[in-house]
Formats: structure tokens, C-alpha cells, sequence
């Protein structure tokens, strides 16, 4: 599947299988970049190698919360409310800047990312299985924007940034799309219920007790760090150790290593802690706070030789 998405995205492997650990273990992805690098283009293409359902929704400051979950319209001929369902209700969504609508309905996907259902006119409705969301914003402009709010920004497994190609791989870029945009030509390589079982043979993952010990220590590292004015919370913790049984399989190992750990957090937490103002004239960032904070926290030797 990972190969299948590169015949599209060229030379971002890395930001490919951190977006497959985050479908495999139920999470989501915000993707924070400039315009034209790639982002949709990306989560189109594994929509197409899954074969899935997908929608885009274009955020924008006059977007209602029912544009998102859907809303019930009155049927003279029935004499009854239908539910038409909004663009949530699919396999794979992408939320295209998400930052630029209101927090209201900002916060209709509240529900949809944590629970995978939505509550509309009073009633709760089952999204999709599998459901994965997709957002973006822009870290350049920052008019008319609404600045996700910190439990907002906990809902997402991920965060990271896909970056400018480099000279060769933006050739590439250029040739592939000549003459038609590969993204055409893509076709699913799985099926919906091959990852629906992929998602649960991943919970079997072994994950040792000195391995959830070293994520505690990290998630609190964040709590007690003297730059941090918000540390990570316990769903961080939660999260980090999901999306660590998802790379474990992805590596064909069934069970996890310090090391998964170790490459994961960075992703996994520096949205997840907000800076005091002290950190922030001194122009840290959360990424450097986190990677930190990994390399000064000790690491369990010992159990994958043990295993």
C-alpha cells in the first residue's frame, strides 16, 4: 500500500507510514504546511488504495457545523425529517485548513475524531469503519484563522510536516504529470475488511510493562519540563503506545521496542504541549522540547534480546 501511495506522492516515505500507523491503529493525522506540497494529493491516494469512501471538506469561515455532520430536511411527500448525511460520513476525510472556520464547527468534528459518531438533531450516529480524518492548516498565514484549541489538538495521533521535495524528486514530479496526474490510474491494493483485520491484529501486539513504564516517563517528562507550560496528557501516553503496536507490525515484529518509541514521540506529543511564554521569546519549539526530552529520558535495555 505504501508503494502504491508513492507511485503519487514522490520521495515523503516517512510521512507515508507515519499516516498508515495512524489508520492501522484507529488514530488521525494534521498535517501542518505550506500550500502545494502535496497534502491532498496524499490522502487522496491512500483513500484510492483502500478502495475507500472519500470526502473533502474546504474549510472556510461560513461553514456550519451541519455542512460538516450532515442535517435533517423536512420531505413534503412523507411528511417526514430525512437525515441527508454531510461529508464526515465517509471512509477517509480530509479537513482541507482546518483552522480557518470558526471554533464552533471546529468543534463538530470534536465527537467525530474521539467516539468515530456524530450527534445530530439528538441523535448519535456510527461513522464509517474504518474512519480516518486528514486535516490541514496553514503555519504561514495566520488571517482569519482560529487557532485549533489544545483539546482539539489532542484528538490527532499525529502531527507532522511533509516539506519541500528536493531537486530530483521535484523532476520527478514534473515527468510523472506531463501528461496525466498518476493519481488517475491509481487502483486499491486492500481491501476495507484486509484493513479492518490488519487494525486488529495489531492489537495483539505485545507491549511490555518497562515499555509502558517509558512512555509514562516520557508523557510526565513533559509535565515537569521548565519550559512547558501544558504538558501532554494521559491520552498522549495512550496514543504513543498504539501508534507504537502499529509500526511494531509494520516492522513484522509482534512486539514493541524501545526504539518505536523513541522515533514515534516527537509526532505523537509536540502538539500536545503548549510552551510558556518564556520558551517562546527564546524561540523554542515544541519539536525541540519533545526530541529533548526524549534524549535526556532513560531508555529499558534488555527485553527485546529477552523476548
Amino acid at each position: 500500500m505504501i508503494d502504491n501511495v508513492e507511485r503519487v506522492v514522490v520521495g515523503k516515505r516517512n510521512e507515508i507510514e507515519l499516516s498508515f500507523i495512524a489508520l492501522l491503529s484507529g488514530g488521525h493525522v494534521l498535517l501542518e504546511d505550506v500550500p502545494g506540497v502535496g497534502k491532498t494529493m496524499m490522502v487522496r491516494a491512500l483513500a484510492k488504495s483502500l478502495g475507500a469512501e472519500f470526502k473533502r471538506i474546504q474549510f472556510t469561515p461560513d461553514l456550519l457545523p451541519s455542512d460538516v455532520t450532515g442535517v435533517s430536511i423536512f420531505d413534503q411527500k412523507t411528511l417526514e425529517f430525512q437525515f441527508r448525511p454531510g461529508p464526515i460520513m465517509a471512509n477517509v476525510v480530509l479537513a482541507d485548513e482546518i483552522n480557518r472556520t470558526s471554533p464552533k464547527t471546529q468543534a463538530a468534528l470534536l465527537e467525530a475524531l474521539e467516539e468515530g459518531s456524530v450527534t445530530t438533531d439528538g441523535q448519535t450516529r456510527e461513522l464509517q469503519n474504518p474512519f480516518f480524518v486528514m486535516a490541514t492548516q496553514n503555519p504561514i498565514e495566520y488571517g482569519g484563522t482560529y487557532p485549533l484549541p489544545e483539546a482539539q489538538l489532542d484528538r490527532f495521533l499525529f502531527k507532522f510536516k511533509i516539506g519541500y521535495p528536493t531537486k530530483s524528486e521535484e523532476l520527478e514530479v514534473l515527468t510523472r504529470v506531463e501528461k496525466r496526474h498518476p493519481i488517475e490510474d491509481l487502483e486499491a491494493v486492500i481491501t476495507l475488511d484486509e484493513l479492518i483485520e490488519m487494525q486488529k491484529q495489531v492489537l495483539d501486539i505485545y507491549v511490555d510493562e518497562t515499555i509502558k513504564e517509558y512512555i509514562i516517563n516520557l508523557v510526565n517528562a513533559t509535565r515537569q519540563h521548565h519550559a512547558v507550560y501544558l504538558g501532554a496528557s494521559p491520552r498522549a501516553s495512550i496514543a504513543l503506545m498504539k501508534a507504537a503496536q502499529a509500526y511494531a507490525y509494520m516492522q513484522s515484529r509482534d512486539y514493541v521496542v524501545p526504539d518505536d518509541i523513541k522515533y514515534l514521540a516527537p509526532f505523537a506529543m509536540q502538539h500536545r504541549v503548549l510552551l510558556n511564554s518564556d520558551a517562546k521569546l527564546s524561540n523554542l519549539t515544541n519539536e525541540r522540547i519533545v526530541r529533548d526530552i526524549v534524549e535526556q529520558v532513560n531508555v529499558p535495555v534488555g527485553k527485546e534480546s529477552a523476548r
